[in-house]
């Protein structure tokens, strides 16, 4: 992006301080200290080097190498303070672009899904049509087209805060369509969509002061009875933590957890399975 000064790769889980040896947190305990993405972003587009071409007979071949796996999406929550402002259960329904545009209204934010990619997401503004951060740019394109045989489902649930008017999720969105590099205040496409549903400078690039403190949480759930807890210092650090987690997928973090921990595989196997 034009407005980052460099970009900074996550560090992995052995470099975070944590509180608790194990990695994981027992109820009660401290959560570990999540990852500053100061200077970085995600870059959801980067997967997608020929969007631009909309090569959709090559796109879908590439895609159909590695279908999308609910099974390796990871259940998180995310709580500022006590209050739960986004919450994610696997299994949510997925569809085709097809049958998608039968589903979704202007104002919805759409999230399209790939094996080992960063979700994409986008704002459904009517006429088959999303806008959408692309590339470092925001674009307007037909529905059918950004998805590049992706499978996609309607996201406007999972943040909790109140929505927008839908006209005016609209309007932010289209409002913004032609802006780029420098002019931009969003690190990714999801910032951007929620941004254009919920007005909350939480979602642009420095929109909270970092003061030290870590008013965030990011629980991950791996099952009923094993969680994971980081804390970060704004909405816009966890949601950079989240979409690393979606693009490397559940197992990648159970074994970056296991890495951490110095563990063999058997005292892995122990730790994860119900």
């Amino acid at each position: 992006m034009g407005n980052q000064v460099e970009k900074l790769t996550h560090l992995n889980y052995a470099e975070v301080p944590t509180s608790d040896p194990n990695g994981f947190d027992p109820e009660g305990e401290v959560p570990r200290i999540g990852v500053s993405y100061i200077f970085s972003n995600d870059d959801d587009d980067e997967q997608d080097d020929n969007f631009d071409q909309f090569s959709s007979d090559n796109q879908s071949a590439s895609h159909e190498e590695k279908p999308f796996d609910p099974q390796d999406e990871l259940d998180c929550t995310i709580y500022y303070r006590e209050e739960c402002v986004y919450e994610r259960n696997t299994g949510a329904a997925s569809y085709s672009p097809e049958s998608l545009l039968n589903k979704c209204r202007p104002g919805d934010l759409l999230e399209f899904v790939a094996t080992g990619q960063y979700p994409h997401w986008a704002v459904y503004v009517g006429d088959f049509q999303v806008v959408h951060l692309h590339r470092a740019e925001i674009k307007n394109n037909f529905l059918t087209d950004v998805s590049l045989g992706k499978k996609g489902r309607i996201v406007s649930s999972l943040y909790r805060y109140r929505a927008l008017p839908p006209e005016v999720i609209v309007r932010n969105a289209l409002d913004h369509v032609g802006s780029r590099d420098r002019e931009l205040c969003w690190r990714n496409s999801e910032c951007f969509a929620a941004w254009c549903r919920f007005g909350r400078r939480e979602f642009k690039i420095g929109g909270e002061i970092r003061i030290g403190k870590q008013p965030y949480r990011l629980k991950l759930l791996f099952s009923e009875k094993k969680s994971h807890v980081l804390e970060f210092q704004s909405l816009e650090d966890v949601i950079m933590e989240k979409r690393r987690n979606d693009q490397i997928g559940k197992d990648a973090v159970m074994q970056e957890l296991a890495n951490h921990l110095n563990a063999t595989h058997e005292i892995k196997e122990e730790l994860f399975v119900n």
